[in-house]
């Protein structure tokens, strides 16, 4: 039996928000040892290496100029600005209270592709969203004393703004090349700049590195930086930005569930109950009409 195409895409979408969901406590296990900096400068070298190695191999041809400018505006995103947030808000902040705030996520992706693509969600499809998001609103809150919001919030906001026009602009160029050759193309050109950057801060003593932290390291690479994406753009170009990018909400979950055995971090009632509050309007949000 043949499954629709669409379905394939969201089956794909929830692939790749699992493969995603451990990026925050691996992240956190990472920069337990190693520079935010030097680790995003790194985590992009070995996916850049990786990138051009796969287009070498499937000798694939160039993009056009046009293509060009959009890879190096969704790299920005994903490559730079997402990555390096990422990293100073798990130096201020457990990864399970990021997974949260990260809920908020499938709505700057919404807003993003009405400016980047043709799909126009529903008022309904607005509402869910914008509950998911004040729900994580009022999370952020909570840790915060109940009247302000702290440094590692303000990272992980900027995260979800990087996250939004990236996950978009992906899945626009999705629809023109394979999920798998737009991140590749993307970490193939920044590769330069971010040897470069890598080679200047390099530390001293990585010698004395734990294990764990370069298992942060080697995953937030191969799989958050590169393999995921293939299956993410994948699914945005069968299943559609919006519909497809609101799945993220599903993250909190997952990265609560990962930060208790990668990180020891405790699992609070609270922040389950949070998370569930979360998912559910992402139950909401799926049964709402998208015109693309």
């Amino acid at each position: 039996m043949t499954i629709p195409r669409e379905k394939l895409g969201l089956a794909l979408g929830f692939a790749g928000v699992f493969l995603f969901g451990g990026t925050l406590p691996m992240t956190r296990l990472a920069v337990s040892a190693l520079d935010p900096l030097f680790l995003t400068a790194t985590r992009v070298t070995i996916a850049g290496c990786a990138g051009v190695a796969f287009l070498l191999a499937t000798r694939r041809r160039s993009p056009s100029w046009a293509q060009w400018r959009l890879l190096a505006l969704t790299g920005f995103c994903t490559i730079i600005a997402f990555p390096v947030l990422m990293a100073f808000a798990m130096t201020q902040v457990p990864a399970a209270h990021g997974g949260v705030v990260l809920g908020i996520m499938p709505l700057a992706t919404i807003a993003a592709a009405t400016i980047v693509t043709n799909e126009r969600p529903s008022i309904g499809f607005w509402l869910a969203s914008a509950a998911g998001a004040a729900i994580v609103v009022a999370f952020m809150l909570r840790h915060g004393g109940g009247s302000s919001i702290g440094l590692g919030d303000f990272f992980l906001l900027g995260v979800v703004v990087a996250g939004g026009f990236g996950y978009s602009l992906s899945g626009r160029l999705s629809q023109t090349m394979p999920g798998w050759e737009v991140i590749s193309w993307q970490v193939a050109l920044y590769l330069p700049l971010a040897a470069i950057a890598m080679v200047s801060l390099w530390p001293g003593g990585l010698a004395t590195v734990p294990w764990p932290a370069w298992g942060g390291l080697a995953y937030v690479s191969f799989i958050s930086q590169f393999f995921a994406f293939f299956v993410f753009n994948a699914a945005m170009a069968m299943g559609g930005v919006t519909r497809v990018g609101q799945l993220t909400l599903l993250q909190p979950f997952v990265i609560v569930t990962l930060a208790w055995p990668i990180d020891g971090e405790p699992i609070e009632a609270t922040t389950l109950l949070y998370a569930a509050a979360v998912v559910a309007t992402v139950v909401i949000g799926q049964q709402m009409r998208v015109k693309r």
